[in-house]
């Protein structure tokens, strides 16, 4: 059995993994290669080579509610969408609550993790460090979770443009972005439209002159708000909207969210309409980018197709010129340079991992990847999740298929999600947001059993069952019960409607509206049953009269004799 657990990074997933290796009664040793923890969220100035980079004004496209740790809700009185800062804050309160800080090892780079020479039989990793003096150290340990992240590697496709030689622009990925003060009265294309994409292109359109927003397919544009200005995520990733997806055609649903989307700005009209339907693949949440197009600051084009000397020549034949700089908001690519080459297959050296989380191929199931997929909801309660089986799985309390079965589940997962995503890369990335997170519950024995809910505990049972499914679900019972689950799950609207509170608001002076006054509703509903029932030949005449009295006494009294 597992003892000893290397953690590869600081992030948000690796001190979730520590805290979860310490409720199994295990060791974990964390080494994280910069001076701080917060991993992705954690802004820096400049970009560093090998390292995650985000851009100042970073906005959470999920809610706090949606994201936090299941068994530590994020204070009432934050945002329900915050910036970066204070979500590395929230990291902050987790570590020094659960005193995590102590596991980790700060500016120590992780070099190699290699099986050992009796890993067959002891499923143990050389594991090589070096630290911020550059002095190498080697390790032993029995496990191995990485949670290095996979936003290091820009994707930066330059070179496929012919003329980019020659170009006097400036050409950079949005890693290397921050903020939009040097484009100030300059024109701008921005090429991609992910979520980084639409928000880089959404800020610098209010500074430059004018701003191109370049997309090879489009995007669905959805909102962070809801109805009733609620948390997006909050009303539509409930356990009765993911039965009713499955129950209904796809096409009706799609239909109906289409055309709701669209009445609020049509995508056709906006330049935004895709190829694919609303409910393929995940959205772009962005509240700006389609005031930005009706402002004009904003401008849909085609995909790019080359640079001229100074401007730009989009698919459609189209071009801009004087363009001062492209940005290319084109991904990132997963790279784990210290793992076994032997875990990485196809042409780009992708992993391939059995439901996102372990290699099919070592013998022993001592190692696992966290965070590498796409989903439609928040990344950490599934990285949580995904830390919380492996660790099961590590200490010999979860087994897995045999490497043939797991190569099975692997081919057909990304068969079924090749409908929606051609390309093999992302196909085998997507997880379905609650199937996944209660298939690895069910692993864990952590899964909510909502008939025996309904039966001793129904007001719980009805926030689980058609209320938003937020992580504390998973704390309600088996391994890593936590006792404050019920009550964090019965108080979650009260912390959504914490942070509007700033403002007494009075209340409207409450009179009564003749017009609409339940005494009047009753005259009106018994003065046309009157009417009906008059013309019919068939009601019974002491019917009629029985209405007659009813509406004459009403009318009189008020009230019925």
């Amino acid at each position: 059995m597992a003892r000893r657990v290397a953690v590869v990074g600081g992030g948000s997933a690796g001190l979730i993994s520590i805290k979860i290796c310490i409720d199994e009664g295990l060791e974990p040793v964390c080494f994280e290669s910069s001076d701080d923890i917060g991993g992705l969220w954690k802004f820096k100035d400049s970009p560093e080579p090998e390292r995650t980079s985000i851009y100042r004004s970073l906005v959470v496209n999920t809610s706090k509610e949606m994201m936090c740790f299941s068994d530590f809700p994020m204070p009432a009185d934050y945002p329900n969408y915050m910036r970066s800062s204070q979500l590395l804050q929230y990291f902050r309160l987790y570590a020094k609550h659960f005193d995590l800080l102590r596991h980790i090892h700060f500016q120590t780079t992780v070099r190699s993790v290699t099986p050992r020479a009796d890993f067959c039989q002891s499923g143990q990793w050389d594991i090589v460090t070096v630290n911020r003096d550059g002095e190498e150290e080697r390790r032993v340990f029995d496990a191995v979770l990485v949670c290095s992240g996979h936003y290091t590697q820009p994707i930066f496709p330059l070179s496929e443009f012919p003329g980019h030689e020659t170009f006097s622009g400036r050409c950079f990925h949005s890693w290397d972005y921050k903020d939009a003060d040097a484009f100030r009265g300059k024109r701008v294309v921005v090429v991609g439209i992910g979520n980084s994409g639409g928000d880089i292109a959404v800020e610098i359109s209010r500074a430059a002159e004018k701003t191109f927003l370049s997309t090879r397919q489009g995007a669905w544009v959805v909102s962070r708000m809801s109805n009733n200005g609620l948390p997006l995520d909050m009303t539509s990733i409930t356990r009765l909207n993911s039965i009713l997806m499955k129950l209904l055609p796809s096409s009706l649903v799609n239909w109906v969210a289409e055309r709701s989307l669209n009445q609020k700005y049509d995508h056709r009209l906006y330049g935004l309409r895709p190829r694919h339907r609303l409910l393929d693949r995940r959205p772009l949440v962005n509240c700006d980018l389609p005031d930005q197009i009706l402002q004009g600051a904003l401008v849909m084009k085609p995909n790019l197709r080359a640079f001229r000397d100074s401007g730009v020549v989009f698919e459609d034949g189209t071009v801009e010129e004087n363009i001062d700089a492209v940005v290319f908001c084109t991904g990132y690519k997963a790279n784990f340079p210290f793992l076994p080459p032997g875990l990485s297959e196809g042409p780009d050296q992708e992993l391939t991992l059995y439901k996102r989380l372990f290699p099919p191929s070592l013998s022993k199931p001592t190692l696992a990847v966290m965070g590498l997929f796409q989903t439609k909801g928040p990344i950490q309660p599934i990285m949580e999740m995904q830390a919380r089986w492996a660790v099961r799985v590590f200490s010999g309390l979860s087994l897995l298929l045999s490497e043939k079965k797991m190569m099975e589940v692997i081919e057909c997962d990304t068969k079924r999600n090749s409908k929606s995503y051609p390309c093999p890369r992302q196909a085998a990335l997507y997880v379905d947001y609650i199937s996944y997170l209660d298939f690895m519950a069910g692993e864990i024995g952590v899964r909510p059993n909502l008939l025996r809910l309904m039966l001793r505990d129904p007001v719980l049972w009805v926030k689980v069952a058609f209320g938003p499914c937020t992580p504390y679900q998973y704390r309600l019972t088996g391994p890593g019960q936590w006792a404050g689950a019920r009550r964090a799950i019965l108080t979650q609207w009260d912390r959504v409607a914490q942070p509007f509170r700033t403002r007494v608001v009075p209340e409207p002076e409450s009179r009564s509206s003749v017009l609409f006054s339940p005494l009047l509703l009753v005259l009106g509903g018994t003065v046309i049953t009157a009417v009906l029932m008059s013309k019919n030949e068939t009601v019974p005449a002491q019917i009629l009269d029985r209405c007659k009295i009813f509406l004459k006494d009403s009318w009189f009294t008020g009230y019925p004799q």
